[in-house]
């Protein structure tokens, strides 16, 4: 029956799966560490390390995610990811210690880690180029519902059953995942992998590491102290020094000269303000409705699923106008209505209800369908099917600092401008309502700066070239190799 299912769709469903049980991990456990705390009677200091663990080990093992690929088989690399990723989800659900539950958290990151870049590769090596903006669309699909069922999913969990099946929950998904790519999936590795970098391995794995603990602690303690500066200092030097490595390197871990291509340079530029504002957004609204509106945590994730609806809306408009429009214009569009949507969100106040909340997420949401689309497809444009692995791990690199700098610098200013705005009120400040109207510009001023940074973004997006692009735009043919039948040990086309 498999045989009959063109194959690069039976890539995209298996790569669904482990992107929508990663990306879902993410957003639950967020939910749960209150409860987590109470539990096991740990503080914010402690519990923080479930986060911060998972994120340096996956941080540690992306840059080597390409070459294992190569060297191992596109397969074998990302069955070993999503096995090892459903195994320390059961093993988190079992634990009996805090401690037990942060190694099961490290673990699962050596999965995550490499199940993204390598699921990535294989859709981008099974869509010819013309077709791109569908393997985009399908991306897009756990990208957009994992994060508007996670929160409550997580809420009426920890409220209705127990923390562990936070964990739980995700290891019949990878079962069947696994299962299915077992099944579907053929082998693809390199003819030349090349040796294995362990200098630039263990210079970016700890740059990367060490960047993501810095912009954590910034996001939670402020950018002064030790505890974060140093971390932050060592990860820039570390990072100067894999760059020089790697541009001297005949066989680099990851490659980064293929920077010098403008299209995937473009690419990766423009995912600093796309994540970016998304994740800073997404991690500030939930806090706003909680917070400063009275919105419960099962409520709070209801709303934010205005989000994904948008998104899931616009992905067929999305993937029909890219190859007639190009990227260029889909992504000033895509941008434009962010910047918009985040600005209009300082209209939320004390007295407004939830549309005001609801309407620009949904807005939000479409404007990510024609970036995210746009962005995945044409930046691949040009990269030939043997740099597609190494290429991916470039890409998600780039989307993995983008989000976590997202996230710290939103919780940084927060902090800064709720002090800022209290500090102004002066003799009003045990005036209750000047008090609430405070808090609220707080969130109103970090609304603006990620509209800011959205604006950035389409002003990048103007510099794209639809020509660079065209090979993600022309029809595809007629028939093509990753649509035939699955052959053992097969290598990808050339």
């Amino acid at each position: 029956m498999l045989r009959r299912v063109p194959y690069k769709w039976l890539v995209a469903t298996a790569f669904v799966f482990g992107l929508f049980m990663e990306i879902l991990d993410m957003t639950v456990l967020n939910t749960a560490l209150p409860a987590l705390g109470r539990h096991f009677g740990a503080g914010t200091e402690t519990l923080q390390w479930l986060v911060t663990g998972y994120l340096v080990s996956m941080a540690v093992f992306i840059p080597a995610s390409g070459w294992v690929a190569d060297r191992f088989g596109t397969k074998r690399t990302f069955l070993f990811a999503l096995a090892v990723f459903t195994a320390a989800s059961a093993w988190g659900g079992l634990a009996g210690s805090l401690g037990e539950l942060i190694v099961a958290r490290i673990v699962q990151g050596v999965g995550g880690g490499l199940l993204t870049p390598v699921g990535t590769a294989m859709l981008f090596r099974a869509f010819p180029p013309a077709e791109r903006a569908k393997a985009s669309a399908v991306l897009s699909i756990p990208t957009t519902l994992a994060p508007a069922l996670g929160p409550v999913l997580g809420g009426w969990m920890v409220d209705n059953i127990s923390w562990r099946w936070i964990f739980f929950i995700k290891v019949p998904i990878g079962v069947l995942g696994l299962l299915f790519a077992m099944a579907a999936l053929r082998e693809e590795r390199a003819d030349h992998p090349g040796r294995f970098d362990v200098a630039g391995f263990l210079s970016g794995g700890a740059a990367l590491a060490l960047l993501l603990l810095g912009l954590d602690g910034g996001a939670r303690e402020g950018w002064g102290g030790a505890a974060v500066l140093v971390p932050l200092g060592a990860g820039l030097a570390l990072a100067a020094a894999f760059t020089a490595i790697e541009l001297t390197r005949a066989e680099p871990m990851i490659d980064l000269r293929l920077l010098k291509d403008r299209l995937f340079r473009t690419g990766n530029l423009l995912m600093l303000p796309a994540s970016g504002a998304l994740m800073g957004a997404l991690f500030i609204v939930p806090l706003l409705l909680q917070y400063q509106m009275g919105v419960d945590a099962t409520g709070s994730g209801l709303v934010t699923m205005f989000q994904a609806l948008g998104m899931m809306a616009a992905l067929p408009l999305a993937g029909r106008l890219y190859p007639r429009l190009g990227p260029r214009r889909l992504l000033a569009t895509g941008f434009a209505v962010i910047a918009i949507a985040l600005a209009s969100l300082i209209m939320v106040g004390p007295s407004t209800t939830l549309w005001a909340v609801r309407l620009p997420l949904l807005a939000m949401g479409a404007g990510m369908a024609l970036t995210v689309i746009s962005l995945q497809a044409a930046t691949f444009a040009t990269i030939t099917p043997e740099a597609t692995a190494r290429a991916s791990s470039v890409f998600s690199t780039t989307r993995q600092v983008a989000s976590a700098a997202g996230v710290a610098v939103a919780a940084t200013l927060l902090t800064t401008r709720t002090e800022s705005r209290l500090a102004d009120l002066g003799s009003r400040a045990a005036d209750l309502a000047g008090t609430q109207e405070a808090l609220f510009a707080a969130y109103h001023d970090i609304f603006l700066i990620t509209a800011a940074l959205a604006l950035l973004g389409f002003l990048i997006s103007l510099r794209v070239r639809d020509s660079d692009a065209i090979a993600s735009m022309r029809p595809a043919p007629a028939a093509n190799a990753a649509d035939q039948a699955p052959t053992s040990d097969s290598k990808p086309p050339a």
